[in-house]
């Protein structure tokens, strides 16, 4: 038998493909015409994180979701230590209609608006271990702001908090909405003259930190209240 790229076996393809193409709606066997679902996740761990290795690349042609592991986040202790930047989805297109119809109707927006404010941050960073993130003019520091946020507060999650282990659909929306909400109102009063050093301080700011361990049963009216505080303390603040 002929070995394959870096001494696999030739067939190396059609066998994951094999396996991973077990997943989706299925006809259960037996006498009741029954069907249900099979969900597949995988686990692929290269040598030394080497993603360009043939049974991660032959993997990655087949699945249509990748969340990649990333050790310098589980460093930080962000947890779950997901690359939101190397990670992807391909079924947006097929969720976006349940999301719309039954969380927001700006659902795939406010996704694509997070994922390029982090993309932005990323940017920043050569520029930042050169000369530091207080050389940035201010509406650079406010994307800073607003991806820290982002990552903080919204990706990272405890599973070990008797709150924030789950968290309803509608309840993560809101959160990112208001999120990215607060980050639009700190670029509209930097770029109308105000220090980017006075929103820093902003009470607001806290406050959003926490919504993710607002209680279920109260978090709606809680977050209307972080809302209005926002819009407040920062109109206080432009009008001077």
């Amino acid at each position: 038998e002929m070995p394959g790229e870096e001494g696999y076996p030739a067939y190396l393809a059609s066998r994951l493909a094999e396996f991973y193409e077990r997943a989706g709606r299925v006809k259960v066997l037996g006498s009741k015409n029954r069907e249900g679902s099979i969900s597949i996740v995988g686990a692929v761990s290269p040598p030394g994180g080497d993603f360009s290795e043939p049974v991660t690349q032959n993997t990655l042609r087949i699945v249509k979701v990748f969340w990649a592991l990333d050790s310098d986040l589980a460093d930080r202790r962000h947890f779950p230590a997901v690359n939101w930047l190397r990670s992807y989805s391909l079924y947006l297109d097929r969720v976006k209609e349940w999301w719309e119809n039954n969380v927001g109707k700006n659902w795939l927006e406010l996704r694509n608006e997070a994922m390029a404010l982090l993309q932005k941050e990323d940017e920043l960073q050569e520029i930042i271990r050169l000369v530091g993130p207080d050389a940035l003019p201010p509406l650079d520091r406010v994307v800073l702001e607003g991806a820290r946020i982002i990552r903080e507060d919204f990706l990272q999650q405890n599973a070990y908090h008797e709150i924030d282990t789950y968290c309803p659909h509608k309840k993560q929306y809101e959160m990112l909405r208001i999120m990215l909400k607060f980050y639009h109102l700190m670029k509209e009063a930097v770029e109308k003259g105000i220090d980017f050093e006075k929103l820093k301080e902003l009470k607001s700011k806290e406050a959003i930190a926490r919504m993710a361990t607002t209680p279920n049963e109260e978090w709606e009216k809680r977050f209307r209240q972080i809302e209005k505080e926002m819009e407040e303390e920062i109109k206080n603040l432009m009008r001077g």
